[in-house]
């Protein structure tokens, strides 16, 4: 028998012919791997009573590169439709319901929070924004915001005894 180097360039060709017959575009490389490592399975199993050892061949790269296909389109799906459903289910950070937004807007006028003190609770409970994006959007220092925000935790706590009392 032959070394499985010569196997190797003699079957070359034919392993390529086998990927794209298949129209196998990508990891062209990974599927020439799977068929190398078929050639050199067939070389150990083949037996030279039941035929030729070039038609052997073909079938059993052919069948593994097939296999290997299967396999990876499987995986893919599975692994791509994971991702599809978890976004799904993962709620966008900016996104408010209107009911959301009333209730926090109920809780601002019962507490008369003022307009600047109801932007800061709107922008931190509703956008999760900090301190230093809400300055940004506002154009406004960071002290300013920060004054808002004392201002507001202090109406909404005095409310929120009231309410417990």
């Amino acid at each position: 028998m032959e070394s499985f180097e010569q196997l190797k360039n003699q079957y070359t060709p034919m392993i390529y012919k086998i990927i794209s017959t298949l129209n196998i575009t990508i990891n062209k490389d990974e599927f020439f791997q799977h068929g190398l490592i078929a050639l050199w399975e067939a070389h150990q199993r083949f037996d030279a009573y039941k035929g030729a050892f070039t038609s052997y061949a073909y079938s059993f790269i052919r069948g593994r590169i097939l296999t290997e296909l299967d396999l990876s389109r499987q995986y893919n799906e599975r692994w791509h439709q994971a991702k599809v459903d978890l976004g799904d289910y993962i709620a966008d950070p900016f996104s408010t319901s209107p009911l959301e937004e009333d209730t926090l807007l109920c809780y601002c006028q019962s507490g008369c929070l003022t307009e600047n003190q109801t932007k800061w609770v709107l922008y931190t409970f509703l956008n999760q924004l900090d301190v230093k994006e809400i300055a940004e959007i506002e154009h406004v220092s960071l002290s300013a915001v920060k004054n808002w925000r004392a201002g507001a935790k202090e109406k909404l706590r005095r409310i929120m005894e009231e309410n417990v009392l």
